[in-house]
């Protein structure tokens, strides 16, 4: 967990946590605070300065006190002073443009079935924290930028909430408190890293066994009426509004109470065909008939799960403006798009309907699961990435979702992941909407199984980025609503700086970047305290330094020499 006095000294790749650009002098410390690091902020101490007889004009050794002359009252202005730094005009700094590439690196943590983390259930509150900080440390060594942790599966929650018992896969029991609340030690944690935390919600999986029996504050419980069995499994169903509306009281008592950075589904919609099981919504889609309604099944299905996309799109813009709202829907759209694709037909069976969530704004992005090797000519990998690119405009992004669970497999050597990388990132070279991988899950990328993220990290991930910026935030920049950040603030002690956001930003990170070479190369980003100032070290050289803001909008930066 960092140097053995609590900083952070960035100087070389080859050091053991986040590793910087060998190509680069810059040398950034964090002292210990709370969590992984925190960053301090420095304290001016005031400066007395005396003045002798002397300074004043008088020969103290050879004047005796009963020659001076009568003591006569100083005005201020006959009082003399020093000239201090802080009485001073205050300069405004050089300031330049600067840029650097943009993408999501993220990779996704679950925890049911006890998937990824927490890895089994029962471990106590220093086993569990212990787990979670060497993944994101693993990340954070391959310069990753987000991860999409489950927070609800069933119904359930890892946090303590008012509206859903505990997971049951933290205890063993469902609805059993841990003691401690692991969704803010998470986000504390990534954060410390500079790396952005999402809240994954299974919107519609209420119980993954019918043999379960939750609590009274479970949704099966306090809302029978909309439940579904389904096989061994039960669901909540879409075309209930009482459905929409505890979601959304969920989401919104994520966004009150935690700093988390987006809401993020997964492919869980109508249920996944099951043998001969259906999925029993005669009920209700009798009703709907009843009332006048036109729309065959499908179609109505999809209707009830675009209307709660919508309205929860709607709701996170109104909470939380800096958040993001994406979904990772299934890999195939519909068989024959593109030509020759074959498989499950989502849009029909289970109502996936991704091209209206971005064709209307209801989401900043999509990872489309394409979980299958280039290897398989029927889910051709390559066919899939150029057709998903293709749906990103308005600065709404299409990312990549990679199977690597079965690394080392039959179909999955090491290079088939390098391939499918080179595929997704020559569709972002060709000017297409791709912003990003996404990986299934974060064990393989942060245990460097088989090499991955040794891989990964020389050949793609060299340098740091930041996420792209919202959707939102460029239209309302556009528009005259909003407004880049302000420079940040820069006081310089030799190499040693504390910098501070500009105005009122909520900042993200600092972005430094080396002025040696033609143009301004991204350095380092630095993770930016929630308050306060954050202290940085730069080696000798010409450097640049912006912040970064929680829309993923960047300043101009501070011009800074290190002599």
């Amino acid at each position: 967990m960092g140097l053995a006095d609590g900083s952070r000294s960035i100087t070389g790749f080859d050091e053991p946590l986040l590793g910087a650009l060998t190509r680069t002098r810059l040398a950034a410390r964090v002292a210990p605070g709370h969590g992984y690091a925190v960053q301090r902020l420095r304290r001016l101490i005031p400066v007395l300065t005396f003045f002798s007889l002397g300074a004043c004009g008088v020969d103290a050794a050879s004047t005796s006190p009963s020659d001076l002359p009568p003591e006569v009252p100083k005005t201020p202005e006959s009082t003399p002073t020093e000239d201090r730094p802080e009485d001073r005009p205050e300069q405004e700094p050089e300031t330049i443009a600067v840029a650097h590439e943009r993408e999501l690196r993220a990779a996704w943590i679950h925890y049911v079935w006890n998937g990824v983390w927490p890895s089994r259930s029962g471990m106590t509150q220093a086993e569990a924290k212990a787990e979670l900080v060497g993944l994101f440390d693993g990340l954070a060594a391959a310069r990753m930028n987000a991860v999409f942790l489950q927070v609800r599966t069933e119904g359930d929650a890892l946090y303590p909430s008012a509206l859903a018992p505990w997971a049951r896969f933290l205890t063993g029991t469902m609805g059993q408190d841990p003691g401690w609340d692991p969704l803010a030690f998470a986000i504390d944690e990534a954060h410390a890293r500079g790396i952005e935390l999402h809240a994954w919600l299974n919107p519609y999986r209420a119980l993954s066994q019918t043999s379960l029996t939750p609590p009274a504050s479970h949704v099966t419980k306090r809302m029978p009426e909309v439940t579904v069995p389904w096989g061994t499994q039960i669901w909540l169903d879409p075309a209930a509004p009482e459905v929409r509306t505890d979601l959304q009281n969920v989401i919104a008592e994520l966004l009150d109470r935690y700093d988390v950075d987006g809401i993020h589904f997964d492919d869980y919609f109508y249920p996944y065909p099951n043998g001969n099981l259906t999925f029993d919504d005669d009920k209700r889609f009798n009703a709907y008939v009843g009332q006048g309604g036109t729309l065959v099944r499908t179609a109505w299905r999809r209707q009830n799960v675009n209307t709660l996309v919508r309205e929860v799109s709607e709701h996170v813009a109104q909470k939380r403006a800096d958040a993001r709202f994406g979904i990772s829907p299934f890999g195939i759209y519909k068989p024959g798009v593109p030509e020759g694709i074959q498989g499950l037909d989502a849009y029909n069976v289970i109502a996936c309907d991704p091209v209206t969530w971005i064709d209307e704004g209801w989401v900043d992005y999509l990872v489309p699961q394409l979980y299958w090797p280039t290897t398989r000519e029927k889910q051709a990998f390559g066919k899939l990435v150029t057709w998903w690119a293709s749906l990103a405009r308005d600065g709404r992004s299409v990312f990549v979702g990679h199977d690597i669970t079965k690394i080392g497999q039959d179909e999955w050597p090491l290079e088939e992941i390098e391939l499918q990388m080179h595929l997704s990132r020559a569709e972002r070279t060709a000017g297409k909407g791709l912003r990003g991988n996404v990986f299934f899950t974060a064990r393989p990328l942060a245990h460097d199984q088989l090499g991955l993220r040794t891989s990964l990290t020389t050949t793609y991930w060299q340098t740091p980025a930041t996420t792209p910026p919202l959707a939102s935030a460029l239209a309302a920049r556009a528009s005259g609503a909003l407004q880049d950040p302000s420079a940040p603030r820069v006081v310089q002690r030799g190499a040693e700086l504390t910098v501070t956001p500009g105005d009122d930003t909520r900042a993200r990170a600092f972005a430094i970047y080396d002025r040696s070479g033609a143009s301004p190369a991204l350095a380092e980003l630095v993770p930016a305290r929630a308050s306060g100032g954050t202290d940085v070290t730069l080696g000798t050289g010409h450097w640049a330094i912006s912040v970064v803001d929680r829309h993923g909008l960047e300043s101009r930066a501070v011009v800074v020499v290190v002599p």
